[in-house]
């Protein structure tokens, strides 16, 4: 993002800067139940960890290696997720992430793919494990 260029709180909406500031989801996990990763062409790099109770998804954390639109569409998808049946997480969208965040710069819509499919590998990890241990 070119700060120099950017009025950051005339030019983002209220949910985006909170998205993009928050840290409460941001850690990694020992042993999550689920975890994906992607690096995006840009170079950012983003992991999901989740942690389930039943077919809740319990905890969503992550850690991410970029800039302000990939914390934010991080940030947005973890909030999504968090406390719904996993089933539900398959229905997180690139595009209803940036409908959420209201004013992620087009040229930064990779992000909201980024994060939505690193979740969607650590979905798909949390599965299989879980199939496993019911064999």
């Amino acid at each position: 993002m070119d700060i120099q260029n950017t009025n950051f709180l005339r030019d983002h909406s209220l949910k985006y800067i909170e998205m993009a500031l928050r840290t409460d989801s941001i850690e990694r996990v020992t042993n999550p139940d689920g975890y994906g990763k992607r690096t995006g062409d840009c170079g950012d790099t983003v992991e999901f960890f989740l942690t389930r109770n039943n077919n809740i998804l319990e905890t969503i954390s992550f850690d991410v290696h970029g800039c302000l639109n990939t914390t934010a569409c991080c940030n947005t998808v973890a909030t999504f997720a968090k406390g719904k049946p996993i089933e539900s997480a398959w229905d997180i969208t690139p595009e209803r992430v940036k409908k959420f965040l209201e004013t992620l710069p087009e040229d930064h819509f990779h992000c909201a793919e980024l994060a939505v499919g690193a979740l969607y590998l650590a979905l798909a990890d949390l599965i299989r494990n879980k199939t496993r241990c019911i064999k």
